[in-house]
């Protein structure tokens, strides 16, 4: 509070700016306006979510609702599985999906024979879901007022304070990650806690995190130990096993935030192969120029008509 307090008194009033004369009055126009210097880049980090560890105690959805201040979602069940969050959204950033596989002799909903690496056990499959944190994130190219960026340690940032609300991000992300809050009208979703990376702290969740299933850490070193894990998971018998984003893909870029599964992507509710938008624009200039030449060529010809 102290030092608070030594901040406020070095603050200049208004009577002093305006009593510094014409450069104290421009100062007070132009300030505003002035960008202000960039942060320093840093590592670039984000999170590697081991799958195969995950025993869906939701410590991670409880840390990051705690630490960042979101509202609950309530307490009634969805019906589906042993889960009340039910997906990603503005006040739940972090998702624990329960996937529950059974043999086709009994009343399942994912029969193990229809999925990638079929077993005659039962198993429940758990992931820990969060914002991919795009390399090239659809969503920032999308963004018209800038209020997406990646900030110094190359995480998908939105600047709350920026957004207008108008959901372009929303239908730009194949994930299904952001949503408008309805106590703003804001897009909101997962900063990989960059309050608590600028202050060299490991985010919420990942802290929170029992078995170890969520890591965080410089991107290289997370890739390292993913593809060791991966690899030990084979040697033991797990052939499934592989690593969803943590490379580029023909239709998208890597992910900041990956993961390490063992069934199809789609089982997870991710996409098998997700798109960027941004791929069909070309296209959809080429449409829109050629839609506009045969409308001025079509009312040329009218004029002409019309005319003789």
């Amino acid at each position: 509070m102290a030092v608070r307090e030594k901040e406020l008194v070095e603050v200049q009033s208004d009577g002093d700016r305006l009593a510094d004369g014409a450069g104290g009055l421009l100062d007070r126009v132009i300030g505003p306006f002035r960008r202000g210097l960039p942060p320093a880049a840093q590592p670039s980090t984000g999170f590697y979510t081991d799958t195969t560890v995950c025993i869906g105690c939701k410590a991670c959805e409880v840390a990051c609702k705690q630490w960042n201040q979101l509202p609950a979602d309530g307490f009634a069940w969805t019906g589906k599985s042993y889960d009340n969050t039910a997906e990603l959204s503005a006040t739940s950033w972090r998702h624990v999906k329960f996937i529950e596989q059974f043999t086709p002799n009994r009343d399942t909903r994912v029969p193990l024979d229809l999925v990638a690496g079929g077993s005659p056990e039962n198993r429940w499959l758990m992931m820990s879901d969060v914002c991919k944190h795009c390399v090239m994130a659809p969503c920032q190219q999308a963004c018209p007022t800038g209020a997406i960026l990646h900030n110094e340690f190359e995480n998908v940032y939105i600047q709350p304070d920026i957004c207008n609300g108008c959901s372009y991000c929303i239908a730009a992300c194949p994930f299904g990650v952001i949503t408008r809050a309805h106590f703003d009208g804001h897009a909101h979703k997962c900063t990989l806690c960059y309050d608590r990376q600028k202050d060299g702290l490991v985010p919420a969740c990942a802290k929170a995190c029992p078995t170890g299933s969520i890591q965080f850490g410089p991107l290289d070193e997370l890739r390292r130990r993913a593809r060791e894990r991966m690899e030990e998971l084979h040697h033991r018998g797990v052939p499934t096993a592989y690593l969803y984003g943590e490379s580029d893909g023909s239709t998208y870029s890597a992910l900041n935030s990956f993961y390490l599964l063992v069934d199809r992507p789609s089982v997870y509710g991710l996409p098998d192969e997700p798109f960027n938008p941004w791929l069909n624009m070309a296209g959809d200039y080429a449409r829109s120029l050629v839609g506009a030449l045969t409308a001025m060529a079509i009312l040329v010809a009218v004029f002409l008509i019309l005319g003789r």
